[in-house]
């Protein structure tokens, strides 16, 4: 990917935060773990197929969090700056990868 403004959150994550996306991300890696015991014990293709459509409307839903959260507090601060074009425009790039 290309050049990103920041290295670091310019409003560093809260505690309950943090918490919440990485119980999120755990329970993502749950599920996954758990379609590998699919695959391995020769479960329904169907099954699997649905397991897997879970996780991706789970990893959206965490990147949906993650991006509004950007959004109110680097692109605002950004645009507060003089610097909201360069946010938007590094989001919108970001955004599309989304969309693939």
């Amino acid at each position: 990917m290309g050049q990103f403004l920041h290295e670091h959150p310019v409003t560093p994550r809260t505690d309950a935060e943090k918490t919440a996306v990485i119980n999120r991300l755990k329970r993502i890696e749950g599920q996954v773990r758990g379609i590998q015991k699919m695959v391995e014990s020769d479960r329904y293709c169907i099954d699997i197929l649905v397991q897997i459509s879970a996780i991706n409307a789970a990893l959206k839903k965490v990147g949906l969090s993650v991006g509004e959260r950007h959004m109110k507090h680097c692109v605002s601060d950004a645009v507060k700056t003089g610097e909201g074009d360069a946010a938007i425009d590094e989001l919108i790039d970001v955004m599309k990868h989304f969309s693939k």
